[in-house]
């Protein structure tokens, strides 16, 4: 088991190494790619998946979204939310330290910190009463930070709307979660698969009534999600918040990328 956590550990070490390294060829000064469509090459193949992922949520996941807000109370809602985030917390506190910003690092650091012992192992986020405001990291927000741009527009079946950066940084993600790396270790890998399963339905419910309405009215569903796709993208980057249940102005309100501040 020691060895097996130390493998773990050095394999963790070269992997930071060679991001750290790539950070430092980047440079402070590389620039966000400022596109603002993301290309569509294989819109014809996003689109037949597209309507296989509508399909499963009439079908399967719209019934269980809309079963699990009418079950759980909001405050229950709530604390499963709070403590799927938590659990994710190393992962923002790592493409923080990435992104070369030290401050939403120790924020990250901090909430993660408070949340756990304060909030009861995640379920009350206490530091964000604090005025330590949650902010969603990703791997795919790191490597746009190094100026890599985003490729082409690519729809996974269940998984829903990516790019081909965002696709790198989400195995990423999935590569060095914590809670993977221990579960498999431990031979408990029924934990992780639980947890994706839960956060999947748990951020389902919170936007089913806004997809259920955006499929009944818009013109084109697929160009409507693609383009709450880019904005939310764009709005992570530059560590705005984005509200799917919000209508969007346009892009002017994210303007002005090379503007970015780490």
């Amino acid at each position: 088991m020691i060895k097996t956590n130390f493998l773990n550990f050095k394999k963790l070490c070269i992997v930071t190494a060679m991001c750290l390294s790539l950070t430092a060829c980047a440079g402070q000064s590389a620039q966000m790619d400022t596109t603002k469509v993301i290309p569509d090459p294989l819109e014809p193949f996003n689109r037949g998946v597209t309507q296989l992922n509508k399909g499963l949520d009439l079908i399967v996941l719209d019934p269980l979204a809309k079963g699990y807000n009418a079950v759980l109370p909001e405050f229950v809602r709530n604390a499963i939310g709070n403590f799927l985030r938590n659990l994710r917390a190393p992962l923002y506190f790592a493409n923080n330290l990435l992104q070369g910003d030290v401050g939403g690092a120790g924020v990250s650091a901090a909430r993660f910190v408070m949340n756990t012992t304060v909030g009861l192992g995640g379920l009350f986020d206490v530091a964000e009463k604090q005025g330590l405001n949650h902010e969603e990291e990703d791997f795919g927000q790191t490597l746009a930070v190094w100026g890599l741009g985003d490729g082409f527009y690519l729809v996974w079946p269940v998984l829903g709307p990516s790019s081909l950066r965002d696709s790198v940084g989400m195995g990423v993600d999935a590569l060095a979660d914590p809670v993977r790396i221990i579960t498999f270790d431990e031979g408990e890998e029924w934990i992780y698969y639980t947890r994706n399963g839960v956060e999947g339905l748990h951020k389902k419910a919170e936007v089913v009534d806004v997809l259920s309405d955006l499929r009944e009215n818009s013109l084109d569903y697929y160009s409507a999600i693609k383009s709450i796709y880019e904005q939310r993208r764009i709005a992570l980057i530059r560590d705005h918040s984005y509200d799917m249940s919000t209508p969007q102005g346009s892009y002017d309100e994210y303007d002005d990328l090379d503007n970015y501040e780490q």
